[in-house]
C-alpha cells in the first residue's frame, strides 16, 4: 500500500508540474513568436527598394549575386522580392551575418504565403528557422520580410532543458518526502498492525492504542477493539457454557445413576432370593417404585427445562395471583404442616410491617405455569429449612425498585436482567426464617442441580432443578425470579412481572 501510495503520488504530481511546463512553454514560444509577427507587420519597405530590386533583377539561380548585392539593415530583417510575374529576384535588403537565410522558393506560387499572413519557414541550410510576412508592392509586386526566430528558439531550448531539469528534481524530492510523510502518516496503522501481530501470538488482552474518532484510522482502531472485546466475550461465554453444559451432563447422570442403581440392586435382589417373606418382597418393590418415581420426576423436570429453552409458547390471559397464591397455600398447610405458612399483603417502604388489606392482583400470562413457580418455591422453604421455620407467602402490586423488587441491589441474586425502575410489576413473595444462604451460594441458586448443602440427602433436598424451571417460566413472562438473603435473616425469593401501565391494581 505504501508503493502504491507513493507511486501514486509522485505520477500525478510529476503530471501536474509536466502540464504547467507545458502550459508555460507553449505560453511562452507563441508570446515571442507573436513579438517577431508584430515587428513584421510593422515593418514596410521603401518604395525606391522595389525599384532597385526590380532594376537589378536576375532570376534567381542564375550566375552568383555580388557580395554587395544585399544591401545593409540596421537589424535582422531581411526583405526578398517577388516581381509581377512571380519569380523570385536576386536584390534584397538585409543585415550582413552568417546566418543562413530562409529557403524560399523560386516562383510565388509555390511558395504558398498568403498576404499578411505569417509563417514560419527552414532555413536554407542547418536547423534554424525564419518568420516570414507577405507585403504587397507597386506595380504587383510582392516584398517577404523575414526576421530569424535564433532567439526565440534559443529562449524556448534553455527553458526546455531548465522544465527538465525541474520534473527531475521535484521527481525526485517527491519521491523522498513522500516516503517520509507517507511513513509518517500510516504510522498509527503499522502500530495497528503489530497489536493484531501481537494479539494473534497470544496477547488477547492487548487493545489499539491509537482511537482518536476525528481520523479514519482512529475510528478503525475503536471498532476493531470493540470486535475484540465482544469476540472474547463470546470465548468467555462459550468457554462459560461448555462448562455449565459438562457440569449439567454429570449432574444428570450422577442424578440419575442413584435411582437406577438402587432400582438394579433392588431388582436383582428380589430375584434372586426367592424365598424372602411377603413383608420383605413388598418393601423392595416399593423402594424400587420409589425410586423409578424419583428418575421419572428428574426425567420429567430436565424434559420441561428443554421445552423452556426452546421458548415455548405459554397462553396469555388474566391471571388472579392472589388466587394463586392462596391455593399454593392451602395445599402446602395440608401437605407441609411442619412450616407453618401464611398469606398477606406485600408491605412498602412506609408500612414494613405489611399492615395494608389483601387486594385482587392481575397480570398476564399462564395460570398453570404461575402456580408452578408459587409451588416450587413453597416446596424449596420446605425442603431447605428446618422444620417449624415460618413461611410468609405476600402479594401486591408496586413499581420496580430496590425495596420492592424487579431491580438489583447489593445482596440481590437473579439470572435474568432486572426491569426499569418504576414499571408497574405485580409481586408474589415467599420469604422464610431460616438460615438464610451466604452469597456466594445465593448466586448459583438458580443453576440446575446445584446444592446449597452437598451433604444433604436427596431424598429431603430434591434435584436441584426447581428453581431453575421457576426462573425459566418468570423470563419466559419477561419478568424475573430474585433473590434477598443473608447468612441467619432468611430467605425471599420474589416473582416479579410486568403489568399493564394502566392496571388498576398498580400501586403508585
Amino acid at each position: 500500500m505504501r508503493a502504491r501510495l507513493l507511486l501514486g503520488v509522485t505520477v500525478l504530481a510529476a503530471l501536474a508540474v509536466l502540464a504547467s511546463q507545458a502550459v508555460g512553454y507553449a505560453v511562452l514560444r507563441s508570446w515571442l513568436v507573436g513579438r517577431v509577427d508584430q515587428q513584421l507587420a510593422g515593418f514596410r519597405p521603401p518604395a525606391f527598394a522595389f525599384h532597385q530590386a526590380e532594376a537589378g533583377q536576375v532570376p534567381h539561380g542564375g550566375p552568383a549575386a555580388p557580395r554587395d548585392s544585399a544591401a545593409v539593415l540596421p537589424s535582422d530583417f531581411r526583405v526578398y522580392f517577388y516581381d509581377a510575374s512571380g519569380r523570385l529576384l536576386t536584390r534584397n535588403l538585409g543585415y550582413s551575418s552568417r546566418l543562413p537565410g530562409p529557403g524560399l522558393a523560386a516562383d510565388r506560387a509555390a511558395l504558398g504565403l498568403r498576404t499578411g499572413a505569417p509563417r514560419s519557414v527552414a532555413a536554407t541550410t542547418g536547423s534554424g528557422h525564419w518568420r516570414v510576412l507577405a507585403q504587397p508592392g507597386p506595380g504587383g509586386m510582392t516584398a517577404v520580410v523575414a526576421l530569424p526566430l535564433d532567439t526565440v528558439e534559443g529562449a524556448t531550448s534553455k527553458l526546455l532543458w531548465l522544465d527538465v531539469a525541474v520534473l527531475a528534481v521535484t521527481t525526485l524530492g517527491l519521491i523522498t518526502v513522500g516516503a517520509w510523510v507517507i511513513r509518517i502518516g500510516l504510522l498509527p496503522l503499522t502500530r495497528l498492525e503489530r497489536t493484531a501481530r501481537r494479539i494473534t501470538a497470544g496477547e488477547p488482552g492487548l487493545r489499539p492504542a491509537d482511537t482518536d474518532p476525528r481520523t479514519e484510522i482512529g475510528r478503525l482502531g475503536r471498532v476493531l477493539g470493540g470486535m475484540l472485546d465482544r469476540l472474547q466475550q463470546a470465548l468467555r461465554d462459550r468457554e462459560a457454557s461448555e462448562a455449565r453444559l459438562r457440569r449439567f451432563v454429570a449432574d444428570a447422570g450422577h442424578e440419575l445413576r442413584t435411582p437406577l442403581t438402587a432400582i438394579h440392586g433392588y431388582a436383582e435382589l428380589a430375584l434372586r432370593h426367592e424365598h424372602r417373606s411377603a413383608a420383605e418382597q413388598r418393601e423392595a418393590h416399593r423402594l424400587v417404585a420409589q425410586n423409578a418415581e424419583r428418575m421419572s420426576l428428574i426425567v420429567n423436570d430436565l424434559q420441561l427445562l428443554a421445552t423452556l429453552d426452546r421458548e415455548p409458547s405459554y397462553r396469555s390471559e388474566p391471571v388472579d395471583l392472589l388466587s394463586g397464591a392462596a391455593d399454593a397455600v392451602s395445599t402446602a398447610a395440608v401437605h407441609q404442616p411442619s412450616h407453618p405458612v401464611d398469606l398477606g399483603p406485600l408491605p412498602t417502604p412506609s408500612d414494613p410491617g405489611g399492615a395494608r388489606e389483601l387486594e385482587v392482583v392481575e397480570a398476564t400470562g399462564d395460570d398453570h405455569r404461575l402456580r408452578q413457580v408459587v409451588a416450587a418455591l413453597l416446596s424449596n422453604a420446605h425442603a431447605h429449612t428446618p422444620p417449624g421455620t415460618r413461611v410468609h407467602v405476600r402479594v401486591g402490586a408496586t413499581r420496580a425498585s430496590a425495596y420492592a423488587g424487579g431491580t438489583d441491589r447489593p445482596g440481590r441474586s437473579s439470572v435474568t436482567p432486572p426491569l426499569a425502575a418504576r414499571t408497574p410489576v405485580a409481586v408474589i413473595e415467599v420469604a422464610d426464617e431460616g438460615p438464610g444462604l451466604s452469597p456466594e451460594q445465593a448466586g448459583h441458586v438458580f443453576e440446575r442441580f446445584y446444592r446449597a448443602d452437598p451433604s444433604r440427602t436427596r431424598a429431603r433436598g430434591g434435584s436441584g432443578l426447581g428453581l431453575a424451571i421457576a426462573a425459566s417460566i418468570a423470563q419466559a413472562h419477561r419478568g424475573r425470579l430474585e433473590l434477598d438473603t443473608r447468612p441467619g435473616r432468611g430467605c425471599v425469593f420474589r416473582l416479579v412481572l410486568p403489568t399493564a401501565p394502566g392496571d388498576p391494581n398498580t400501586a403508585m
